[in-house]
């Protein structure tokens, strides 16, 4: 039994208003691609409703594909109308945005199409247009070097004008050597300051609300520590499969795609300790601290404190789907793990023994990514029911989506004349408190790449103090003997191994994923 405790809604809250943006050029590689069909256009969409546009700030796509201007303007009015009537033909909104799409068609690997690139910025500069330039690769991982050796040999990250930056989409390389490289390569062209890699896991607004709720409250931040948390979760689930990106997971797979950047961000924001300020080197040095105090595993470790799984067919929100290896474009005899779930320990001071269990999985019973702090149970059981009893420990979990928001459990006194304490629940939803639409985290990330806030981005450092905890993950698996795949059925919450990564711990466990629990004896 649970109870819900709510304090007294506030007045409807309205977002700050948006701070406009520097003037620039956004040069988008990949313009005709998924990313910025579903991302990228609805996010620059989305500025241009909220204001926060300026005047002389345009968009160059760049492809393969021949496509006229109004070609392309016509490709991109459909993702545009992911906001309220946005993209209609009469909308003015979206005219006034159409007239800032232009497209360059050009092969990103070829070196003469930066010269053609070069010049037509140069005209456009010359006929009124910024000499600001955000260049924003939206292309598979494999094309970003050509894209970056391009830009440099033809001038355009040396800007006399005024100012060059690059975005770079995960993965940023797949491994420790990898990265390194990809490092090198960008480094050598731009300056760390003027690259943005992104993971819009950083941009969502629950993200960054788990700083002001760790740093802004006196009432946490003593508890957040070794001596009164147990043990921490961190999941990322999908409800999906791979969709049309199956040659994209066939290279990557969960481990490389979600936990090297999206889960071990939200680790990192749990178990940072406060910065100095709110800027962008003092965030990401104290995130940088947290990679470098998780020691890497021995074969033996990965073998104990990992789990991997790859779903086979199932039902989904009462739909039956297929398996991983029955999805178009993949093998079928796929050895790629599509579930990643890893026990962590962050060896300092604050977190010492205290283990982060870290989870991911497509085609999981539902969408869900939510941190949860389990607290310890008070030392002596004043109130339990009986002799050998405890009482309910606390947690705290953070909501990143859906249902955005913070819950607290705690126990207090059920009514009647028995000391019977039962657990309850004090909520903050997002929505409630601020009815207005949250901000788009690409819109957010976008946004903040034309200020040249790095805060929310990541750092050469931290990419590879990263892949220092990935690589061996990744090179014991490959030595590993492999799992009988498929090992869990679409729409459940996983192999049931994963349930068995915490069978030493005393009452540690996931949360539950599916719609409709499994049989308990499946779960160690």
């Amino acid at each position: 039994m649970s109870v819900t405790v709510r304090a007294e809604t506030p007045e409807p809250t309205e977002h700050e208003p948006t701070p406009p943006a520097e003037e620039c050029t956004v040069i988008v590689f990949g313009a005709t691609g998924d990313l910025t069909r579903r991302k990228l256009m609805p996010a620059l969409y989305s500025l241009q409703c909220f204001g926060a546009l300026s005047s002389r700030c345009e968009v160059i796509g760049t492809g393969r594909t021949p496509l006229s201007e109004e070609e392309f303007r016509d490709r991109m009015r459909a993702p545009a109308g992911a906001a309220p009537d946005g993209g209609a033909a009469g909308d003015p909104q979206w005219r006034t945005f159409a007239q800032r799409l232009h497209f360059l068609v050009g092969d990103p690997s070829d070196a003469d199409f930066y010269p053609r690139l070069a010049a037509e910025l140069e005209a456009r500069r010359q006929a009124g247009g910024s000499p600001n330039h955000l260049f924003y690769v939206a292309t598979p991982a494999s094309l970003a070097r050509p894209i970056i050796e391009g830009l440099g040999a033809a001038g355009l990250s040396r800007n006399r004008r005024g100012w060059s930056r690059i975005v770079l989409e995960k993965p940023f390389g797949r491994d420790l050597q990898s990265a390194r490289e990809l490092n090198r390569v960008v480094n050598d062209v731009f300056p760390e300051e003027a690259v943005f890699r992104i993971d819009h896991y950083l941009g969502k607004e629950t993200v960054q609300n788990l700083l002001v709720f760790r740093f802004g409250n006196s009432l946490f931040e003593p508890v957040w520590n070794r001596n009164y948390v147990e043990y921490v979760e961190i999941t990322a689930a999908e409800d999906l499969g791979v969709e049309h990106r199956a040659t994209f997971y066939e290279e990557t797979g969960a481990l490389r795609d979600v936990v090297a950047n999206h889960l071990l961000q939200l680790l990192t924001l749990t178990a940072m300790e406060p910065p100095a300020a709110f800027d962008a080197d003092s965030v990401r040095d104290q995130k940088v601290q947290v990679l470098r105090a998780i020691q890497p595993m021995t074969v033996e470790e990965v073998a104990r404190r990992t789990v991997r799984g790859q779903y086979g067919p199932g039902t989904v929100g009462g739909t039956p789907v297929p398996g991983y290896r029955e999805e178009h474009g993949v093998s079928k005899s796929s050895l790629v793990e599509t579930f990643a779930a890893i026990e962590l320990h962050v060896d300092n001071w604050r977190w010492s023994g205290v283990p982060f269990y870290v989870r991911t999985g497509k085609r999981l019973g539902r969408k869900m990514t939510e941190i949860r702090v389990h607290f310890r149970r008070p030392p002596q059981a004043l109130f339990a029911a009986g002799p050998g009893g405890r009482a309910e420990a606390n947690l705290v979990a953070l909501r990143i989506q859906p249902r955005e928001g913070i819950t607290i459990t705690f126990v207090a006194k059920q009514p009647g004349s028995a000391m019977r304490p039962l657990p309850v629940e004090a909520e903050f939803a997002y929505a409630k408190s601020f009815p207005a639409e949250l901000p788009d985290a690409y819109a957010t990330l976008l946004l903040d790449a034309m200020h040249g806030d790095g805060t929310l981005f990541t750092r050469r450092d931290e990419v590879e103090a990263a892949w220092r905890i990935i690589t061996p993950i990744g090179e014991a698996w490959a030595r590993l003997p492999p799992p009988s795949f498929p090992n869990y059925a679409a729409g459940s919450d996983g192999p049931a191994e994963a349930w068995r990564l915490m069978r030493d711990r005393d009452h540690h466990a996931w949360c539950t994923i599916e719609s409709k629990p499994r049989a308990e004896s499946l779960r160690p």
